[in-house]
């Protein structure tokens, strides 16, 4: 088991050692493996890059990305242009789909909302919009409209986890209930944690998962 001053200092090492990530004014600290990041970066994309580099450390069990988005003056833009490229990005992206995504922008806070199919849909809208110059943050209120019954859920969600070379599936329990998913057991790692995760929303019908995997390194 490692401490919380190993993890601490790793998780430092590791925002230091991404290159695509000012971490000048990131502050950790840890208690029971759940990593907190507090201070501020400059762009939106910097504050998930921050995220992500903390979880990639071994140990790791949680974070709370409390890191703030302050964007230099060079960067601040009108909400109207914001929206405009918000959509165009969309479009882009989604050319089918893009119908059903509405885009709200207040305070350089982007919102998503609608109805689509597929959760890829949904992420695919956010990611989309991460990097358009002005935005300090996204809330994703895009809503999944359920397709398939819970036994196929499951079993497709069963199936996926035991193609996958990052998880062990022998220690994840899938239930299903209607179109909400929840996943129990344990895994070594937070990425593997979150791989089950990705594996469960990949299912067709899904609409909410509930991840109860524990972290056990």
């Amino acid at each position: 088991m490692r401490t919380d001053a190993e993890i601490e200092r790793d998780v430092k090492e590791e925002l230091r050692w991404d290159p695509d990530l000012d971490a000048t004014d990131i502050a950790v600290s840890v208690r029971n493996g759940v990593v907190t990041l507090t201070g501020f970066v400059k762009s939106f994309t910097d504050k998930l890059e921050g995220e992500a580099a903390a979880k990639r450390v071994a140990g790791v069990v949680a974070v709370a990305n409390d890191i703030q988005v302050k964007l230099p003056s060079s960067d601040e833009r009108p909400d109207p242009e914001i929206a405009r490229d918000a959509v165009a990005a969309v479009n882009s992206q989604l050319p089918i789909s893009a119908e059903k995504i509405k885009v709200v922008v207040k305070n350089g806070w982007v919102t998503l909302e609608g109805v689509v199919e597929w959760q890829y849909q949904r992420t695919t809208a956010e990611a989309a919009v991460r990097r358009i110059k002005g935005v300090k943050g996204i809330i994703n209120e895009i809503l999944l409209k359920p397709r398939a019954q819970p036994s196929e859920i499951k079993r497709k969600i069963q199936d996926a986890l035991l193609r996958s070379a990052e998880v062990d599936a022998n220690h994840i329990v899938v239930e299903a209930d209607g179109s909400v998913v929840t996943l129990k057991g344990r895994v070594r790692s937070w990425i593997e944690r979150e791989e089950a995760e990705r594996a469960a929303w990949s299912a067709p019908g899904v609409t909410s998962v509930v991840d109860q995997i524990t972290v056990q390194p």
